[in-house]
């Protein structure tokens, strides 16, 4: 994890697997699609922890190829395969009752650097995306690194 908030390519946990529904395994035969990450995502969101996920309805999941430009150049990034994943809005610990909203929190999975990395680690996809997922709602809370690990480990 780098000061700035985001993924960097490395090992995922230091938790024993996740155990997922029947229904959440996939075997891909060809690279999931734009569509098959976001259903794969939708799944992941439901293995959640219920206390992280009632919370988290007001928040986009939104699933792109790659992160654009402007992000690169904001996270110094020196790949856009260096980002698995990114909160984009203000965490709750930062919003106030008075605060007028100017953008809605978005939680962007970049599909290609996924792959690459479910590739590289030989881990399910779906654990990847449930560990990205938990990670940037983690941002949207503003919780800290060792409160994402014990929120990931509930399950």
């Amino acid at each position: 994890m780098s000061a700035s908030g985001f993924l960097i390519l490395g090992r995922l946990g230091r938790h024993d697997p996740v155990r997922y529904p029947r229904t959440m395994t996939a075997d891909y035969t060809h690279p999931p699609s734009l569509a098959d990450m976001e259903k794969a995502a939708s799944r992941a969101l439901e293995t959640i922890p219920e206390v992280l996920r009632r919370h988290v309805t007001d928040v986009v999941i939104r699933v792109d190829d790659f992160p654009d430009a402007e992000t690169e150049r904001a996270m110094g990034l020196a790949s856009p395969f260096d980002l698995l994943g990114l909160y984009r809005g203000v965490s709750l610990d930062r919003k106030s009752v008075l605060d007028t909203p100017t953008d809605i929190d978005m939680i962007f999975l970049y599909r290609r650097p996924l792959l690459d990395y479910w590739c590289e680690s030989g881990e399910s996809l779906e654990r990847i995306i449930r560990h990205v997922l938990i990670h940037e709602i983690g941002h949207h809370f503003g919780f800290s690194d060792d409160d994402m690990a014990d929120i990931e480990a509930m399950s």
